[in-house]
């Protein structure tokens, strides 16, 4: 990534890269011991030799060189890995892609929004004396639909006639170098010291240079205060200065260490990705940086290959057992109204086990009754959200508001005494006292394994919408912050023909015919699902389909539903990941 020190290059910021290549003294990595140093796995130096090596024959030949790259069957086109080549205009010059090649695509962007063409030739020309780096996106692997995390390196190159161009080549891969890490904390302490405080938003933006795959920026400052932390906004503003690891390391101490001794360097500890609570191991590169007359500790980790992880704690209940359990709470407040509360606060007992236990809310969102915090009984959460952004206030009750009377509800909440927060899901149901009032009563599980009971209830409900208001529900099963897309589950629908409607999880499908796409073992994944929901109205198909945002297939199963409204008839589908 550029470092951008001054304001006069500020402005190309929105066109920077994700994250830089690296430098060896000041100068690009091309030899084989440069290589080494610089990047850790074989795959990113081959890479790098086949640009480097491709700039040297454009640099050589002019555009004469273009045929040669264009060459089927040779080293420029392998698989996955192809050269192409821009010119600072943003005009694809060689491309495999036939609706890429010749065209202007400086607004091309990928499934998140992330501006491709810009950061590719960003990472190239900010700089005069970095004229090199790397860029992280998603983008379908040649021939195919779904995006996967690519991850390309580009180099400016002047012909002989002095005309400029930008040469690349990208891989598929989950990993984050290191030499990656080094470059974006630089270019995140280049932001803090031309803008102060100004420089943290850019920190959060997902579609912005300095968040890719599960790296992100994160900020301290000297007594322990997290100021920014885009994996785990719950953290910012709070002292974790004391805080350690699932094994034991102060982590925070150890890095204001590192910052204070040598003014930057690498920590090893333990800590979640974003998005889930058990540890993982990272590696951080941390450096001190200048803001104002203070200073503050800027960092980025990557997640070890292969790492060992904490040892994580299976859910105590299946969906089944949990909505079982609800319901026969629901039938103890029905008979017992407030005389139930003791009994449901008690640990241990059938209401109140490990971390699975009851809520009460009034229908207008005040809390009733929690059986682990007495302190919060009597505020109103209608309008509650996670960290996330998700209204889980608000879906509880339209929930329990609805024609069923119950329903599921996923959000992110950190375990009692926990910080971090992960995925939750509660079931809830409308209850009536003896009294005659009524109220919502609910219990949830962390890190619930789904399974086919839960899927069912979730594409029944979807159907339901698309049954009631045909494309005009389309909205609703989009909605991330609703309650159709959740950790690596979400709900699609399809056309007859095989037309991709709606994709909750991976939008990019949306508007293109599958009828004719295949799993990685050859299975007609939409003609199987269409044929087995038109056959018998419901049915389960397995195959093996991409997670959103993982380059690795997993076994999927997944329950179609066939719905009509009007003259329309749909296919409405949800799965979940065995793997």
């Amino acid at each position: 990534m550029p470092t951008l020190r001054t304001a006069r290059v500020l402005w190309l910021a929105p066109l920077a890269a994700v994250l830089m290549g690296v430098s060896i003294a000041g100068r690009a990595a091309t030899t084989p011991a440069d290589l080494a140093q610089a990047y850790e796995h074989q795959e990113t130096r081959d890479l790098v030799v086949l640009v480097n090596d491709a700039s040297d024959l454009l640099r050589t030949k002019g555009t004469a060189a273009f045929s040669d790259l264009r060459g089927a069957d040779t080293r420029w086109r392998q698989g996955e890995m192809y050269i192409f080549v821009l010119d600072p205009q943003g005009n694809m010059l060689v491309h495999p892609d036939p609706e890429l090649e010749g065209k202007n695509v400086l607004g091309l962007q990928d499934v998140n929004g992330k501006p491709i063409i810009q950061g590719l030739i960003g990472v190239a020309t900010s700089l005069p004396s970095k004229q090199d780096g790397w860029y992280h996106y998603e983008w379908p692997v040649p021939g195919g639909m779904l995006p996967r995390w690519k991850s390309t390196y580009v180099r400016l190159v002047t012909d002989p006639a002095g005309e400029k161009y930008i040469v690349g080549a990208g891989m598929y891969n989950d990993r984050m170098e290191r030499a990656f890490v080094v470059d974006a904390v630089k270019d995140a302490v280049g932001q803090i010291e031309a803008n102060g405080q100004a420089a943290f938003a850019r920190f959060h933006d997902p579609t912005g240079p300095f968040i890719a795959k599960d790296a992100y920026i994160f900020v301290f400052d000297p007594a322990g205060v997290d100021l920014v932390n885009p994996g785990f906004p719950n953290l910012e503003g709070r002292n974790l200065m004391d805080l350690k690891d699932a094994q034991g390391k102060p982590l925070i101490r150890e890095m204001m260490t590192v910052v204070q001794t040598k003014g930057s360097g690498w920590v090893d500890y333990m800590w979640p990705k974003p998005g889930e609570s058990v540890s993982t191991q990272k590696s951080a590169y941390v450096s001190k940086a200048k803001m104002g007359d203070k200073w503050v500790l800027v960092g980025c980790g990557v997640y070890l290959a292969d790492a060992p992880q904490a040892v994580e704690m299976g859910a105590s209940m299946t969906a089944p057992q949990l909505m079982t359990l609800v319901r026969d709470g629901a039938t103890l407040l029905e008979q017992k109204g407030e005389l139930a509360y003791p009994e449901m606060r008690e640990k241990g007992s059938k209401w109140y086990r490990d971390d699975t236990y009851f809520f009460i809310w009034t229908m207008d969102g005040a809390r009733e009754f929690h059986a682990t915090d007495k302190s919060i009984e009597g505020q109103h959460a209608a309008d509650a959200k996670d960290v996330i952004g998700r209204p889980y206030g608000r879906m509880f009750l339209d929930a329990a508001n609805s024609t069923d009377g119950e329903g599921w509800i996923h959000y992110m909440y950190p375990e009692p005494g926990n910080l971090f927060p992960i995925w939750k899901s509660a079931f809830v149901k409308r209850v009536t006292y003896p009294s005659g009032k009524q109220y919502m009563v609910g219990s949830g599980i962390y890190r619930m394994q789904m399974d086919k009971a839960f899927i069912e209830d979730m594409v029944n409900h979807a159907s339901a919408v698309i049954a009631a208001e045909g494309k005009d529900g389309f909205a609703k099963l989009r909605d991330k912050t609703g309650p159709f897309v959740f950790m690596d589950t979400y709900v699609f629908v399809d056309s007859l023909d095989g037309m991709e409607l709606v994709n909750g999880g991976q939008p990019s499908l949306e508007g293109k015919n599958l009828m004719d796409v295949r799993d990685v073992k050859g299975k007609a994944v939409v003609q199987e699902c269409i044929a087995a929901a038109t056959k018998d109205g419901n049915a389960w198909v397995d195959y093996y389909w991409y997670k959103p945002g993982q380059n690795a297939p997993a076994r999927k199963l997944t329950y179609v539903k066939k719905v009509v409204h009007g003259p329309d008839t749909y296919i409405v589908g949800s799965g979940y990941y065995t793997e």
